[in-house]
């Protein structure tokens, strides 16, 4: 066999990231090292997922992965993500040195892998796709089904109603989105946050938060760490 090749994971702490590491830490040629992700200054969450940052720790606690963060102000432009991100990259190599390959949970928008790769390139890294070109909902479904867990963190609700922002990603769910809505969310139409499966060590133990609506157009549902 090969000798495996060490893979960082882009980090949003939502359920397609969780398939790309659930994919790659099952394939023999690969060994996942640590998780990557963005996180706002102003907001101290994730971007659009909305996920706070303390649960983003606590995720990568109960996955047993460390955690590299990239801070960058929002709104933030595509130069300034880049930048944010391309510092990041260096951090990691530091951690690890010679590595040079990160995936990403993208299933099929052309467009935007084609701006990682040519991003990755000028970096000199190369990006891991494992759920490229997947049907999405059998994705879906088969997530719900091998005992992941998730909920709606972020609903664009020019696509689909803000009452789904809050709920849990499930078999239920998955019944009631619309036709016009991509079972994985791949248009943006929701984010998720993952929270407990087979993945994680121990689930992590949440209190449902606020509701907001945000640009006239994201309803936000807001998860917090449970007090101990």
């Amino acid at each position: 066999m090969d000798t495996q090749r060490d893979v960082l994971i882009a980090w949003s702490g939502g359920k397609d990231c969780l398939m790309a590491l659930d994919r790659l830490s099952a394939d023999p040629r690969w060994r996942v090292v640590g998780l990557l992700t963005t996180v706002t200054r102003s907001f101290d969450r994730v971007a659009m997922h909305g996920i706070r940052r303390d649960v983003l720790q606590a995720q990568a606690r109960a996955l047993g992965l460390p955690l590299i963060e990239s801070e960058l102000d929002w709104p933030a432009s595509n130069a300034s993500y880049e930048t944010a991100f391309a510092a990041s990259l260096v951090a990691a190599r530091e951690c690890w040195p010679g590595l040079d390959r990160i995936a990403f949970g993208d299933l099929f928008l052309a467009d935007v892998r084609v701006w990682r790769e040519a991003l990755l390139q000028r970096c000199g890294w190369h990006g891991v796709f494992p759920l490229w070109g997947k049907d999405t909902a059998r994705l879906a479904r088969g997530f719900v089904a091998a005992g992941h867990r998730a909920v709606l963190t972020c609903v664009d609700t020019t696509q689909l109603a803000a009452d789904f922002a809050g709920r849990e990603f499930d078999a239920d769910l998955l019944d009631t989105l619309p036709a016009s809505c991509d079972p994985c969310g791949e248009h943006g139409e929701f984010h998720t946050l993952s929270h407990a499966g087979p993945l994680f060590t121990a689930p992590l133990r949440l209190e449902r938060g606020i509701s907001v609506r945000r640009e006239d157009r994201f309803q936000y549902a807001d998860f917090l760490l449970a007090a101990v």
